[in-house]
């Protein structure tokens, strides 16, 4: 997970990016209402909705033009994309162009990539292509990806006749395994937990509180995980391997941007934390794997129901998620949905970090329910921190207060939406949602409703995708057990 709340220097060196303007409305297919407005949030346009209505629109034009897209990430993997759009009419061509704009921005953050390839009609193409330059409404976007793939963003134009790539996917089976001696580690920015496995089960398990997002020194971060690792070492017989998980974007088992060394200066953070796991791995001398912990997360969930083809997500400070596919495989694409849009409202509340409107993390955090919570009648010290906003709304929800219900009432129409818009772009049966918004009886409200409005608006998902909230069989299996699975031996 990226935490969207980070300041300006969170990812050293980067800069906070202006908001995106707010607009004045004007007609629109895009513009869908709901069966009926949420009180706390009437302007709310499901994304769900509003892809379906062009969608359908295009299916019923005569003339639909084709819109070829192609996304590059790491080792040349290639994710396709491609849209059918209505043909150029003076009437339409903005809703084309938001529902092109916010469809690449879902890809980027679900897939990752430094390279976008688009073929079509040159005024969508060239749209695109000014959006991601320097200076553009997703300059940031663009920024982090260069951070994360080690190369510029590129949007090229390809021309007509000449042919995209075909997808190609770097998905492989990782996790699952528990045979022989393993130890595994989650890393958060309190503590880190860290478990010792022998053939599958755990024989100790602990948390060490650490200050990580603190030290400058990057020797603090590795000489802690270091003696976490040993320690938990000392309750087996030998170690065979070793797996972990922490927050942030981990590319071969390579840090690219993670919250807990932010203070690490850029000239360290380089040369010491990008290959810190594996200077670890120097130390032990066995296979190691580290992911991101939204893969981890989803990862638990498959040992724990023994399923695949889940989608994880966490509504913490941000929101976190994690896939398997179909085949139990870690695909080693982003999942950063955090950053990728779920409402269509132009006027949508923008991210305080990246300025864009509507996108998840503003939906499925304790950063919802901080917006949401002045129209339910709360309010709160300027100084009092989201966490103790979210506990003083949680503990009225849980004393029948209707307001405070309603806050969670609205995040789980929310999500009775946006599973059907995640649907568009993973295949998942299985849908996990756990983190702290979702306790207490505001996350039975948020529940229900989320699996009562996928039913009406959605029937045929309904059919196909089982909601699962963590039981105390998930917990046991635990984040860092699951880690501790992830290297094969052989």
């Amino acid at each position: 997970m990226i935490d969207t709340l980070a300041p300006a220097d969170y990812f050293n060196g980067f800069t906070q990016f202006e908001e995106e303007p707010a607009v004045l409305r004007v007609p629109s297919m895009l513009d869908v209402k709901l069966p009926a407005a949420l009180p706390l949030d009437p302007a709310y346009v499901p994304a769900a909705l509003a892809n379906r209505r062009y969608r359908e629109a295009v299916r019923q034009s005569n003339h639909p033009l084709h819109l070829g897209l192609a996304l590059e990430r790491e080792d040349g993997c290639i994710c396709r994309g491609d849209l059918d759009l209505l043909p150029p009419n003076h009437a339409t061509d903005a809703d084309t162009l938001r529902f092109v704009e916010r469809h690449i921005k879902f890809l980027l953050w679900s897939r990752g990539g430094w390279k976008l390839l688009i073929q079509g009609p040159a005024s969508v193409c060239e749209s695109i292509q000014r959006t991601y330059r320097a200076g553009g409404a997703r300059a940031f976007d663009a920024d982090i990806m260069q951070r994360i793939y080690d190369q510029p963003l590129t949007v090229v134009i390809v021309p007509a006749g000449q042919a995209l790539p075909e997808a190609r996917s770097s998905a492989m089976k990782l996790g699952g395994h528990l045979d022989g001696c393993r130890i595994g580690f989650d890393l958060g920015a309190s503590d880190y937990k860290l478990a010792a496995v022998k053939d599958g089960e755990p024989v100790f398990s602990t948390e060490i509180p650490w200050d990580p997002v603190k030290q400058p020194d990057p020797s603090y971060h590795f000489q802690r995980i270091v003696d976490g690792l040993k320690l938990a070492a000392s309750h087996l017989p030998r170690v065979d391997a070793i797996g972990g998980s922490s927050a942030g974007a981990i590319v071969a088992n390579r840090i690219k941007i993670a919250s807990l060394f932010r203070s690490v200066p850029p000239e360290k953070f380089a040369s010491a934390v990008t290959p810190i796991f594996e200077n670890i791995q120097k130390v032990f001398g066995v296979p190691l794997v580290v992911v991101n912990d939204g893969d981890v997360t989803a990862l638990a969930g498959a040992l724990s129901l023994k399923m695949n083809a889940i989608l994880g997500v966490a509504m913490g400070s941000s929101e976190a998620a994690g896939y398997l596919d179909p085949a139990g495989r870690i695909t080693g694409e982003l999942h950063e949905l955090a950053f990728a849009p779920v409402d269509f409202n132009p006027n949508a509340t923008p991210d305080e970090w990246s300025g864009d409107r509507g996108v998840g993390a503003l939906y499925f955090s304790q950063q919802a329910v901080n917006r949401l919570a002045p129209a339910a009648g709360f309010s709160f010290p300027r100084d009092l921190p989201l966490p103790e906003r979210l506990k003083l709304v949680q503990e009225k929800a849980d004393a029948g207060d209707k307001p405070a219900q309603a806050v969670f009432d609205t995040i789980g129409t929310y999500l009775g939406y946006t599973i059907a818009h995640y649907a568009d772009y993973y295949d998942f049966k299985h849908l996990l949602i756990l983190g702290r918004v979702t306790s207490g009886q505001g996350g039975e409200v948020l529940f229900a409703t989320a699996r009562r409005t996928l039913h009406e608006q959605f029937p045929q998902l309904a059919e196909r995708i089982q909601v699962h909230v963590p039981d105390e069989k998930s917990r046991r299996v635990g984040q860092a057990v699951a880690a501790a699975s992830l290297p094969a031996l052989h």
